[in-house]
């Protein structure tokens, strides 16, 4: 052969890593495939070494699972320009774009593995906040966009959607809650299919401490009264709207859930609420905000209204 093999038990030496283990990772998450002999022993490639030397930094400094560790080294050499902002493709902004391509492309073609590992090894060069500002929520948008052009089906767009916006509910675990900030409850009233700004959001919220109940688009009147009505600690409903037809329906349902919840407080956006000229309801405010003064907005209003009370 061209290049230098090993046999399992110098790469047992060479990486410290029990032979059960790399027979493990091979087996069940096809970590790395080594050659065999004509007698079924395993002889691994000087790739395969450094696929695994990495593979072992990742579980044992980075603290992440294995399985985990697989689909980024997957995504690492599918998309080896991703090596970090400059690399291969120049600027951050290049980078992020090649990025967004990439998984516009897989999840266009119903290629959810593909789209999930490229996502995670996002997450791991760029940071959360990058890949969603950057990343995601462009694509998101775009979405949104064929959809409307009619270059993406209803199925795509839902499909999209759907891979997309799971990887944003992952993240509202990883906060920590704090008890004494209300509930909030979020959604986007029915006939609202739009809900990229509402998960921004209640992300944000969530960073914050806040605990949020996500619903997320259309959902129906009755399952928000539901909510009211069982969750005692909701102090505070989000309501994001983007169509401007839904407003009078949306001035109606306050008042429904006022009448449920008296004191409530609504906290309204989207695009439909920014535009609008008529006056809100009482106990609701618009965040007309852009969302790098979210924050600004959140230390003076929503906890300082809070300790208002």
């Amino acid at each position: 052969m061209g290049c230098n093999v090993y046999s399992i038990k110098q790469v047992v030496e060479m990486l410290d890593i029990p032979s059960v283990t790399l027979r493990a990772w091979e087996n069940r998450y096809q970590a790395v495939t080594p050659e065999r002999t004509e007698s079924g022993y395993r002889l691994y490639t000087q790739e395969n070494i450094e696929d695994l030397r990495w593979l072992k930094e990742q579980t044992e400094k980075q603290g992440i699972s294995i399985s985990h560790a697989v689909r980024l080294l997957k995504a690492r050499k599918e998309n080896p320009a991703a090596e970090g902002p400059a690399g291969a493709v120049g600027t951050p902004r290049e980078a992020f774009e090649k990025m967004k391509q990439q998984i516009y492309s897989a999840l266009y073609e119903f290629q959810g593995e593909r789209a999930n590992a490229l996502i995670d090894f996002g997450f791991s060069m760029y940071g959360y906040e990058s890949m969603f500002h950057q990343v995601l929520v462009p694509i998101l948008i775009r979405v949104g966009d064929a959809w409307e052009e009619g270059s993406a089906t209803v199925a795509q767009e839902h499909y999209m959607t759907h891979m997309v916006s799971n990887r944003f509910y992952q993240f509202f675990h990883l906060f920590p809650v704090y008890a004494h900030l209300p509930k909030v409850l979020a959604f986007c009233p029915e006939g609202e299919h739009h809900q990229v700004g509402l998960l921004l959001f209640s992300l944000f919220l969530r960073k914050n401490g806040v605990e949020v109940v996500y619903l997320g688009a259309n959902t129906p009147e009755g399952g928000v009264v539901a909510m009211l009505e069982t969750q005692n600690r909701i102090g505070a409903v989000c309501l994001s709207v983007t169509d401007k037809e839904l407003l009078p329906y949306c001035k109606e349902l306050i008042t429904r859930l006022q009448a449920i919840r008296p004191g409530i407080r609504f906290i309204l956006g989207g695009k439909a609420y920014e535009a609008a000229e008529e006056p809100v309801p009482e106990a609701a405010e618009v965040i007309g905000v852009p969302a790098e003064r979210w924050q600004e907005w959140f230390d003076y209003s929503f906890t300082g209204a809070r300790n208002q009370r």
